[in-house]
């Protein structure tokens, strides 16, 4: 969802992102970069993935949400190796008669309509053909976010095909925040979680809180079918808003078809619903487009914890042996890897299965391991004072400074060493993606790659 519900005006145009990408926030060399600003700086993938901005740009109108794939596929530089990441020549959409696909989206029976057409078929090729490595991500943080999306929409009598909205919003990424200000799996923005009880302050964001994020977006998605009584419809709102929609509706003369309203749609919303149909195919079909899950290092089960004191994920990590890292995978709400619990207010913490009763018979101990370290006086340190510098260097890491130069944005130097963006900013106390010429940035790269950086960066032996 891009804007508040009820609001008319659309906010952007996916293109224009697209094509202006890197922002320059003030005169004094303070540069800012949202997702696709890595693509714009990063000299080593520009080009290749020039084909998929200009596929974007064919695809018109394109998704604001396909930004956000773009960015997860981004996010992390892997070196697996995929075999299959090249398919076979009959498993190409090109191969495959129309009959094929419009069959195995019947097939699906779901209450939501999968239509078949150009749009959709060109947003499948996207999924099933030139983002290979991004859907085969997908299918496996899927593994562990499909339950929890299905559990709260099956709660509200919704279709379980739902579930594959995130893939359009946010990748499955739960860390993904918009240049419009959304966040989260579902993309709330700040008003619009406010509405559904979705707490956003200096220390938690429950938008980007899985099980609660995925609790409000079923309740918003079962009132604008209310609304509709038509799926593409509320798809489409949850989109651009029942504004937008009703204005279409009424532009077109009172149609209620998706398709009928189609060009009086906001152009970042016309290609939302062909983009949600495309990727319940393929992620569907995915075995037969020889894809296949990329392992994540999320656990197979996790429980919660509810703790009632200040917490610091380096004291649980430090007693329990779970590294920092799978802690805020488990727990993206916590935007400082503290827990600001009070007795009475409990905050949960989610932990692997495995692990949760070592958590109560260790709770005192965990508790008072360095507690003054950080919590002095047993108070919640003030974002602003905050000390970054707790998370101890991530094993067999190296140290390197880099110094911000001219043209330089903080997606590009995320991807240019390797690592994920939200680590260069929680490594350098960034709140946002601004940067400035000549500052330095702490980045850890893996041991076995420090000669590679060498030559761009001072390595602290």
């Amino acid at each position: 969802m891009k804007i508040r519900p009820f609001i008319l005006t659309p906010i952007f145009c996916t293109i224009a992102i697209i094509t202006n990408a890197q922002e320059t926030i003030d005169s004094d060399s303070c540069l800012e970069t949202d997702s696709i600003g890595a693509f714009e700086n990063s000299k080593d993938e520009a080009s290749a993935d020039s084909a998929l901005v200009a596929e974007l740009q064919k695809l018109a109108p394109a998704v604001d949400s396909m930004l956000n794939a773009w960015y997860a596929s981004h996010e992390v530089i892997t070196n697996d190796f995929v075999p299959d990441s090249v398919a076979a020549a009959d498993t190409m959409i090109n191969g495959i008669p129309d009959s094929i696909f419009v069959a195995r989206l019947q097939a699906m029976n779901s209450p939501i309509p999968m239509t078949y057409n150009e749009q959709v078929k060109r947003f499948i090729e996207l999924y099933v053909v030139k983002r290979r490595a991004l859907v085969q991500k997908m299918l496996g943080q899927a593994k562990y976010y499909f339950p929890l999306f299905e559990e709260a929409l099956d709660a509200y009598g919704l279709p379980l095909e739902l579930k594959f909205l995130p893939i359009i919003e946010s990748a499955l990424n739960p860390r993904a925040h918009s240049r419009a200000g959304a966040a989260g799996l579902w993309q709330f923005m700040y008003y619009t979680g406010k509405r559904y009880n979705l707490q956003v302050n200096s220390y938690v964001d429950d938008r980007s809180d899985p099980y609660k994020s995925s609790w409000a977006a079923a309740k918003f998605l079962g009132e604008l079918y209310s609304i509709y009584n038509n799926w593409h419809l509320a798809i489409a709102a949850y989109n651009c808003g029942p504004g937008n929609v009703n204005r279409a509706i009424a532009r077109s003369g009172g149609q209620r078809d998706f398709w009928k309203i189609y060009y009086h749609l906001p152009r970042e919303t016309r290609g939302y619903v062909p983009a949600f149909i495309a990727a319940a195919y393929a992620m569907t079909y995915a075995n037969e487009h020889q894809l296949y899950a990329t392992a994540t290092n999320k656990p197979v089960a996790a429980d919660t914890i509810m703790v009632v004191k200040p917490l610091h994920f380096n004291q649980v990590s430090a007693k329990l042996g779970i590294p920092v890292e799978l802690l805020r995978e488990l727990n993206p709400q916590y935007r400082h890897d503290v827990i600001p619990a009070q007795f009475n207010k409990g905050y949960a913490l989610r932990l692997p299965v495995e692990t949760t009763l070592s958590f109560a018979a260790q709770e005192d101990s965990i508790y008072a391991f360095e507690r003054n370290k950080y919590f002095p006086d047993n108070k919640i340190v003030p974002v602003s004072e905050a000390t970054y510098g707790h998370m101890a260097t991530p094993a067999n890491s190296a140290k390197l400074i880099y110094t911000v130069k001219s043209g330089d944005v903080p997606g590009a130097i995320a991807t240019r060493f390797g690592v994920r963006l939200s680590d260069l900013k929680y490594w350098n106390g960034m709140r946002r993606n601004i940067i400035r010429i000549g500052q330095k940035l702490v980045i850890y790269v893996p041991k076995s790659k420090v000669d590679r950086y060498r030559g761009m960066a001072k390595v602290v032996e």
